[in-house]
């Protein structure tokens, strides 16, 4: 078996690293964001997930990537105040990382072995692939970009409850 969730540690916006361990007993949407994409206003829906659960554990983890039609092309500082100036976002944000590839960071990696996407293929197709993962750490189910944040809130109860 590999690794636990909580094994993993990425850095922060800040450049600050961050053990996932922070984040045990949490229920945890994973999100590889971006800000020049058509899925961006999203970051509202997530902030809004975010603020109705947060209380009862619940957490989203964005992490930006410029890995699809170079959508998320800004430094960190660029990307911070870019979420918090359009979509007032509180949810913690990450350093940027590649979701694909050679140089996938561990904990997408980790993800994506978890929940294959369509047909068992393990590659991140888009911005905004969301991975909802239960209080255990385990990764319960791999969502499309497509997939409204909103859409989950049912299944995000269903965790915290």
């Amino acid at each position: 078996m590999g690794k636990s969730l909580y094994e993993y540690s990425v850095n922060n916006i800040q450049g600050h690293e961050i053990s996932l361990e922070t984040y045990r007993d949490k229920v945890l949407l994973i999100v590889n964001t971006a800000s020049k994409c058509g899925f961006t206003p999203q970051y509202k829906a997530l902030e809004a997930l975010y603020q109705q659960y947060q209380d009862q554990g619940f957490v989203v983890l964005g992490f930006p990537c410029n890995q699809f039609g170079k959508q998320e092309q800004g430094n960190e500082t660029e990307i911070s105040e870019f979420c918090e100036l359009n979509f007032g976002v509180t949810f913690p944000l990450f350093s940027k990382i590649d979701v694909n590839g050679n140089n996938a960071a561990p904990l997408y990696k980790h993800l994506k072995k978890a929940a294959k996407g369509i047909l068992g293929s393990e590659a991140i197709k888009w911005n905004f692939t969301k991975f909802l993962v239960d209080r255990n750490g385990k990764v319960i189910n791999r969502y499309a970009p497509t997939t409204k944040p909103e859409d989950l809130a049912e299944t995000i109860e269903k965790l915290l409850n």
